[in-house]
């Protein structure tokens, strides 16, 4: 029964397996099938639903560090895409068997349901220690039977000729890549089981979909806005069409100096014409490419839900949520634009805005999904801006 823990008493029968040849043997969870990616670390203790659907996830295989993953259960609301974007998953313990209201299903039948593999019996905590101590690597997940030294040595080779994420364009294949107007959901309401639909929507948003999470939208539409959803690749003529109060750059995976080969141009069309811009995650990249700053791949990212981020023109302390391997340079910045907010881990850029106030972004995720809601006004500080800019005209 898939429902049920009883299938993980049998014989090891996966295999994580590293570019040097390390191998760690556990217990198959999801599909049958060999999966590869470059591994990251998770340290959120929930939200893994959202986690394996966020798009900023492709081409990636994540570690949680929680240990009991599955007591949520799966069900058709938790969901930052319509399926799941992530290559496959680590876990320590058995998935843990649902207990709560919501459940639909077990992880193991979503994990198999949506092409999911993943393995289980892992000491996660050595290998958050390894990708800290060797950075983000492209891995293996081997689940079948008879697991052999011949397939492990063949895995190996094939892991070796497969590049990690710098130099990598993702975001085109993340996006779903089509024009559609988001006006069916808002924020959910949990003791409601349902959505708040009853929002007033007075601003019109061009959100430039790089492989966008569904609760952005959500929160875009609660503030007061009605979003209208562009491909990745959206000329800055298509995107003037729409005649938008502001333009909001989505999240997104990949590299995102590949990225902006093509967005780049876009952008800085929507900055010339003075439109309100925000960004977030691989928005605030682009944006800050677009300016002519720089951006680089970090040893080992920043992923989780409890980071602490300064606002330096409030000196207020947010904890945040974040998924992010590549970073903005500090010492790139050009004249025009400062830094707004800064990492108390490691001091990164987690903020920026340009000085004539016309646009601005983040590093991390104001939407959370999963994560705390301290950010959730920055939103709100979008909607002021196209206000002020209405006004002025």
């Amino acid at each position: 029964m898939q429902g049920s823990n009883n299938f993980y008493q049998a014989t090891k029968n996966a295999a994580l397996i590293f570019p040097d040849g390390s191998c760690f043997y556990g217990y198959g969870i999801g599909k049958k099938a060999t999966t590869t990616g470059e591994i990251c670390f998770n340290t959120a203790i929930t939200g893994y639903q959202e986690i394996l659907t966020d798009p900023s996830y492709s081409g990636q295989i994540i570690n949680f560090t929680f240990p009991h993953i599955g007591n949520i259960g799966t069900n058709s609301k938790d969901i930052e895409s319509e399926n799941p974007k992530a290559c496959g998953l680590i876990i320590r313990e058995p998935i843990t068997n649902p207990s709560n209201y919501r459940s639909e299903s077990h992880l193991n039948e979503w994990l198999i349901k949506n092409n999911l593999t993943g393995i289980s019996g892992i000491d996660t905590r050595k290998i958050t220690k390894l990708i800290k101590l060797k950075g983000a690597k492209t891995v293996a997940i081997v689940y079948q039977d008879n697991i052999d030294d011949a397939l492990i040595k063949k895995t190996v080779e094939q892991i070796n000729k497969t590049p990690d994420l710098d130099g990598i364009e993702l975001a085109e294949s993340a996006s779903q890549n089509k024009n559609y107007n988001w006006g069916n959901e808002a924020k959910w309401i949990q003791d409601a089981n349902s959505y708040n639909d009853s929002v007033q929507k007075k601003l019109k948003v061009v959100a430039i979909d790089y492989g966008a999470k569904l609760n952005i939208l959500r929160c875009l539409t609660e503030a007061g806005c009605d979003v209208e959803v562009v491909g990745a690749k959206a000329s800055f003529a298509e995107i003037k069409s729409h005649n938008p109060d502001g333009v909001f750059l989505s999240n997104g995976p990949g590299d995102p100096a590949e990225t902006g080969k093509y967005a780049i141009p876009v952008i800085q069309e929507i900055l010339k014409n003075k439109i309100p811009l925000f960004g977030i995650c691989l928005g605030h990249q682009l944006l800050a490419l677009s300016i002519g700053a720089k951006t680089s791949k970090m040893h080992q990212g920043h992923r989780g839900a409890n980071h602490p981020v300064q606002n330096l023109k409030t000196k207020k302390v947010e904890i945040t949520s974040q998924n992010h391997g590549f970073c903005v340079d500090a010492k790139s910045m050009p004249e025009n634009a400062e830094i707004t907010h800064i990492s108390l881990f490691d001091q990164t850029v987690e903020g920026l805005s340009l000085k004539d106030g016309s646009a601005f972004s983040v590093q991390y995720h104001p939407e959370s999904s999963p994560g705390p809601d301290d950010s959730f006004y920055l939103f709100e500080e979008f909607v002021s801006l196209m206000k002020k800019k209405n006004e002025r005209n």
